[in-house]
């Protein structure tokens, strides 16, 4: 978890745009909420990271929702070695947080297949004109099912919800943060959906907002 004052913008990715790399966000940090952090998940053992900074992952979002950088933000990284029920476990304690009024976003892919991408006219330029492959539509159809159901046991076994699935999700860090959000939902909030469409035929970046009961 980021602990910085000035955390530094990472472009942890490859063979993209100049431009992409040439973006900066820099938005303060808050080591004293990464503290809190901390401290309200104790079972989890989140560790202080004063060195890597804010990767694509966490500005590539937030730069729209904030294009001041003007707004302090902590990053919470991914630990590769726990389950997607632990991940989810973790989410229920950071709930605390929520309720004090802090935003908590989760960013990634509902479908994320780099491996699959088609482009029916072949053209690069296509890249994000709507088109998804059945697999991906479906899986994506299915996740946003479950998500309203809030039947989040079986989005954590999401490798048990069959052959649409497992492509959709073939590796777990662009899924995982759909996990923490749907965990922080209270009962009598709403969901709604938005961006939801396919792109290049395996990905969707569908993403939601969860929102207090009137």
């Amino acid at each position: 978890m980021t602990a910085m004052d000035r955390p530094r913008t990472i472009h942890d990715f490859g063979g993209f745009p100049d431009e992409l790399y040439e973006v900066e966000y820099p938005a303060p940090g808050s080591p004293g909420l990464a503290r809190e952090t901390v401290l309200t998940a104790p079972k989890a053992s989140i560790g202080e990271d004063r060195e890597w900074g804010l990767d694509h992952g966490c500005w590539s979002v937030l730069r729209r929702m904030y294009p001041r950088a003007d707004v302090p933000i902590v990053q919470l990284s991914l630990d590769y070695t726990k389950t997607p029920q632990e991940h989810y476990a973790l989410a229920k304690q950071l709930a605390l947080l929520r309720r004090r009024g802090i935003l908590i976003v989760g960013s990634g892919n509902l479908v994320h297949n780099l491996g699959r991408i088609s482009i029916p006219s072949g053209d690069p330029d296509d890249f994000n004109a709507p088109f998804g492959l059945d697999w991906a539509i479906e899986a994506n159809e299915l996740f946003k099912k479950l998500i309203l159901a809030d039947d989040h046991a079986a989005l954590a076994d999401y490798r048990a919800l069959g052959k649409a699935a497992r492509p959709a999700v073939p590796t777990p860090e662009h899924f995982l943060p759909a996990l923490y959000a749907v965990a922080l939902r209270d009962e009598g909030e709403s969901v709604a959906f938005f961006n939801d469409a396919a792109v290049a035929g395996s990905l969707t970046m569908t993403s939601f907002k969860i929102t207090g009961a009137d």
